[in-house]
C-alpha cells in the first residue's frame, strides 16, 4: 500500500468514517485510496468554507470528528472562516491539506503556499509528513488531539509523493487522554458562592454542560439555590424543550445584555468563559458583568463537566433525583398578516418538529425565536461559536450527515447564506433531511444596527448602500432550484407557516424564502 493508503486505513481503524471533501491535484492518491478502502463516507463540497463548516455540524451532534480533504494552502485558506467558528465551538476536526511533493517545494510553483502558517491560527496541532513512513503515526496522532477534551482542530500536511510513495501498513488508534477532574477547592468556592447569593446567583454553562446530563444536575442545583441558568451568549449545541430546564442566554445587544446581569452578583461558570460584549462600543463597557458581580469559575470546557457539577450538587446537598420540569407556556398561535419579528418567532416555534436540530444563523429577523421556543418539543439548539457569518448552510450539511433521521432547520438571513450557498448543492447531492429558511430582508441588517451602536448617527447614501442586498434583488427560489433544493418564496406570515409545515414534512432539501 502507498502512504495515502495506509492514512485512510488508520483514520477508519480510529473511528473516523466520514470525509467532507474538495480536493485537487495534490490529494488524488488520497481520493483514489478513500476509493480503495471501504468505511469512509466521502461527501463533496463545492467551497472549501462548505468542507469546514460540515465537519464542525458533523462533530457538534456526535462528538466525533470527520475528516477535511483540502487543496494545498488556499484551499484550507477558503475554509479558515468556519475553522475558525469551529475552534470557537471546540469542535474536533481532522484536516487533511495536500502539499507539493517535498523535492518540488524549491521550484516555489504557483500554488506553493505556507500551509503550517495558515493554519496556526485555527488549529490546535499541525503535523507535516516528511516521509510516507510518517503518514500513519502522523494520522492517528490527529485523530488523538482532535477528540481530546471538548474537541481539538489538527491539520495534517500530506505532501504528494508521501502518498504515493509505498510503505508496510497503518497505524494503530490512540485513545484520547480522559477529562480533567478539576480540584476540590473550586467546588467548594462555587458551592459557597451559589449559596449566599441565592435568586441573584447565576449559574452559566458551555460546552457538554448544555447537554441532557449535566442539564438535569444543574436543574438541581438551581432548584436547591435559587440561581438562574445561563449560557454566555452563543451555544455550540444545547438539548432544550420538553422536560429540560431553560436555560437563558447573555443577549447580542449590549443594553440587554447589561440589563439581562445587572441584577447578578454572582456568576459561576462551568465550562465556558466570562461574558463579554461582541465588539467594542464607545463609552461602553467590554465586560458584561455588573461591578458588583464575583465570578467564580469552576471547570474549563475540556474538564468533566458532568462530575464537577455532580459534586457540586453533592456540596449543596441538592436532593437527588430528577426535578419536574417547567411548567408548560401556551402553545403560540400560527401568525397571519404582515411579517415581524414577533410573528417569525411565534410560528417557528409552533412548528418546530421534536427532536429537530435547529441552527440559528438569523441574527436579526429570527432575534426572538429562541425565547419563544422554550416551550417547543426536545430539539437541539446550535450557534455560531465564532461570529463568521456563512456558517449554517453548511453546519446543516455536517448535522444531516450525522444524523440522518432527524430533520434539521437551518435559520438564516440572505446576506448569511450568500457566504456558503454552494452548499446547497450537496444538500441535493446526498439528498439530505433538511429544511432551509432565508429570511429576506435584503439588507446586512445586523449592520445597519452596529453603525449606530459605534456612534454613526446619520449615515448617507454610500454607507447605506453598502449595507443593502438589492439592485437587483436576490432570487433564493431561483438560486435553490439552479442547486438542486426544491424552493418557494412567500410575503405574508400565514403563507409562511403553511409552506414552513409542508417543508418540514417533506423528506430530503427543502427551502422557503420570506421576503420582507
Amino acid at each position: 500500500m502507498n502512504g495515502a493508503e495506509s492514512l485512510v486505513r488508520t483514520l477508519v481503524a480510529s473511528g473516523v468514517d466520514t470525509c467532507f471533501a474538495n480536493p485537487g491535484t495534490s490529494e488524488m492518491h488520497f481520493v483514489a485510496a478513500l476509493d480503495h478502502v471501504p468505511g469512509i463516507r466521502c461527501v463533496l463540497g463545492l467551497q472549501e468554507n462548505v468542507v469546514t463548516g460540515a465537519a464542525d455540524g458533523y462533530w457538534r451532534m456526535l462528538h466525533k470528528p470527520a475528516a477535511t480533504l483540502l487543496h494545498l494552502g488556499p484551499g484550507l485558506a477558503n475554509g479558515l472562516a468556519n475553522l475558525h467558528n469551529a475552534r470557537k465551538a471546540n469542535s474536533g476536526i481532522v484536516n487533511v491539506v495536500g502539499e507539493h511533493a517535498t523535492y518540488h517545494l524549491q521550484y516555489d510553483a504557483p500554488l506553493t503556499s505556507d500551509i503550517d502558517g495558515i493554519a496556526r491560527p485555527v488549529s490546535q496541532w499541525i503535523g507535516r509528513a516528511k516521509a510516507a513512513h510518517d503518514v500513519a503515526k502522523l494520522g492517528a496522532e490527529a485523530v488523538t488531539v482532535a477528540r481530546s477534551g471538548s474537541g481539538k482542530i489538527a491539520t495534517m500536511v500530506l505532501p504528494a509523493d508521501t502518498a504515493w510513495t509505498e510503505v508496510t501498513g497503518p497505524a494503530p488508534a490512540v485513545a484520547p487522554p480522559p477529562r480533567a477532574r478539576v480540584d476540590d477547592s473550586a467546588i467548594i468556592a462555587a458551592a459557597a458562592a451559589l449559596k449566599k447569593a441565592g435568586s441573584r446567583g447565576m449559574l452559566v454553562l458551555g460546552g457538554h454542560g448544555l447537554l441532557r446530563p449535566c442539564l438535569e444536575v444543574a436543574a438541581r442545583i438551581a432548584a436547591v439555590t435559587g440561581c438562574r441558568l445561563s449560557n454566555p451568549g452563543a451555544s455550540a449545541r444545547m438539548e432544550r424543550g420538553g422536560d429540560l430546564p431553560r436555560v437563558g442566554r447573555v443577549p447580542y445587544i449590549l443594553s440587554q445584555a447589561l440589563a439581562y446581569l445587572k441584577d447578578t452578583d454572582e456568576m459561576v461558570l462551568v465550562g465556558c468563559r466570562r461574558p463579554v460584549a461582541f465588539f467594542a462600543y464607545p463609552d461602553q463597557p467590554s465586560l458584561l458583568t455588573p461591578d458588583h458581580c464575583r465570578i467564580t469559575p469552576v471547570a474549563d470546557v475540556d474538564d468533566d463537566l458532568l462530575d464537577a457539577l455532580e459534586r457540586l450538587a453533592d456540596a449543596l446537598k441538592a436532593p437527588k433525583g430528577k426535578v419536574e420540569g417547567p411548567a408548560p407556556l401556551p402553545e403560540p398561535a400560527l401568525p397571519e398578516g404582515g411579517v415581524s419579528v414577533e410573528k417569525i418567532a411565534a410560528a417557528i416555534a409552533a412548528l418546530i418538529p421534536d427532536h429537530a436540530i435547529v441552527l440559528d444563523e438569523s441574527l436579526t429577523s429570527g432575534r426572538g425565536i429562541f425565547a419563544a421556543s422554550e416551550a417547543s418539543g426536545p430539539h437541539d439548539w446550535l450557534q455560531n461559536m465564532g461570529g463568521s457569518i456563512g456558517y449554517s448552510l453548511p453546519m446543516a450539511v455536517g448535522c444531516a450527515v450525522a444524523c440522518p433521521d432527524r430533520k434539521v432547520v437551518a435559520l438564516t438571513g440572505d446576506g448569511s447564506a450568500f457566504y456558503t450557498l454552494q452548499a446547497l448543492w450537496s444538500m441535493a447531492r446526498e439528498q439530505l433531511n433538511i429544511t432551509v429558511v432565508i429570511f429576506a430582508n435584503r439588507t446586512y441588517n445586523i449592520l445597519r444596527g452596529e453603525l449606530t451602536n459605534v456612534g454613526v448617527a446619520n449615515p448617507g447614501p454610500r454607507a447605506v448602500d453598502m449595507l443593502t442586498l438589492d439592485r437587483p434583488d436576490p432570487d433564493w427560489v431561483a438560486l435553490a432550484k439552479g442547486h438542486g433544493v426544491s424552493a418557494v418564496r412567500v410575503t405574508e406570515m400565514g403563507d409562511f407557516s403553511r409552506a414552513f409545515a409542508a417543508a418540514l414534512e417533506t423528506r430530503g432539501p427543502q427551502l422557503v424564502e420570506l421576503v420582507f
